[in-house]
């Protein structure tokens, strides 16, 4: 069915179509729409869920740990701040391999206070043993909201999609939905060998783990993240074999004979295929890579796209502070460490608190490779494209 959405209601709906058994939510800007149409769906009794309304973020993603741990399908959303005072559970979310799924607007984290988009809030949880998916549109939010619970739960680990705050939550699109009853065929029901609820065989989770054993419970939780790639995949084949929507780990567009390209996460990567068709009408050979899966990092798939070209200029929505340039930038430096060809790279961060990129813009980093590429080196492999110079 063709509908037009936006990415909140895309992803309400792709939550809607997936009826979880818990939702515990609490609300946020600009996510708030996420769960307040799921909450309608709740008192229309389009679904079946427990819906919790939390007092805060903290508050809803450890309803959602319980839950989970109880055997329940869980999803929540979420943004910003929202999912900063989460950071404490998340980690604790991915140690107790709990597949809670989270419906991540993507939004400035403060200070200053912005309600905009960047990704500061999702990468500043890079690091927490949740699988990211990065979407580049409204259809492939609402399709990526259906395959993370699958791929989850396949995996025992934590997964979060995430839109662009305003440019996709807020933005109508044209998308096509899926049948209310192929959803949950795709998915089928969770299957749970342990439960906090089955008391004729008790477990005990989350206990006080010293030295004796911790290091090797972390390297469980550690190579469950190593091994997830194969189940992603597996699973956007599934999805794309039933439903005739194939997603990639790392998109590559227009890339086979290019000199350049521009390495992007998110809604730019739409943008950004405007500009490369633009330039090949010119005669320019300029490609784009799309990170999608972010968490875990797709090493050999990232390495196959970044040594068909010469020069790659890595566009992060964010910023380390660390000195080092944005966190694509810095992964992607450490992968070509030990490789054979090593594009030049140079680093983008824009985009920053919601600060729109034009398609104009992309086509002048585009320039502004081809000149690196003549000139054979890099000068400053750091910019900060876009802010106002004093």
């Amino acid at each position: 069915m063709i509908v037009a959405r936006t990415g909140n209601e895309a992803m309400a709906e792709a939550m809607r179509q997936i009826n979880p058994d818990v939702v515990a939510a609490y609300p946020i800007t600009p996510a708030t729409e996420v769960v307040q149409l799921f909450a309608k769906f709740v008192s229309d009794g389009k679904v079946d869920t427990e819906f919790v309304p939390a007092e805060s973020e903290h508050s809803a993603i450890s309803a959602c740990c319980g839950a989970s741990a109880a055997g329940a399908r869980v999803m929540t959303s979420t943004a910003s701040q929202g999912l900063a005072l989460m950071h404490e559970i998340l980690y604790i979310a991915a140690g107790l391999r709990l597949p809670i799924v989270i419906c991540l607007v993507n939004r400035s984290l403060s200070s200053p206070i912005n309600i905009h988009c960047d990704h500061s809030d999702s990468l500043g949880s890079r690091d927490s043993g949740w699988i990211q998916i990065f979407s580049e549109n409204t259809q492939e939010a609402y399709d990526s909201t259906i395959q993370a619970v699958k791929i989850a739960e396949s995996a025992l680990l934590p997964a979060m999609v995430t839109t662009d705050g305003f440019i996709l939550s807020h933005g109508m699109e044209r998308i096509e939905l899926l049948n209310d009853q192929d959803v949950p065929k795709f998915l089928g029901e969770r299957k749970v060998k342990y439960s906090l609820l089955d008391v004729d065989n008790p477990i005990t989770l989350g206990p006080l783990d010293l030295q004796d054993y911790f290091f090797e419970h972390k390297r469980s939780e550690i190579d469950a993240m190593n091994n997830v790639l194969p189940i992603i995949e597996k699973v956007q084949k599934e999805f794309g074999d039933r439903f005739g929507r194939f997603y990639p780990v790392v998109d590559e567009y227009k890339l086979d004979d290019a000199e350049v390209a521009i390495l992007v996460m998110g809604s730019t990567g739409g943008t950004a295929k405007v500009a490369v068709e633009r330039l090949r009408e010119k005669g320019k050979k300029v490609g784009l890579i799309r990170a999608r899966i972010y968490r875990p990092f797709p090493k050999s798939h990232m390495l196959n796209a970044l040594k068909k070209v010469d020069v790659v200029g890595i566009m992060d929505r964010s910023d380390t502070l660390s000195t080092l340039g944005g966190h694509l930038y810095n992964d992607c430096r450490s992968i070509l460490y030990d490789s054979d060809k090593r594009p030049l790279l140079k680093n983008f961060i824009y985009g920053l608190g919601g600060r729109d990129i034009t398609i104009e813009e992309i086509e002048s980093i585009y320039e502004n490779l081809f000149a690196l590429k003549k000139a054979g080196k890099v000068d400053k492999d750091i910019v900060y494209f876009g802010v106002r110079e004093e």
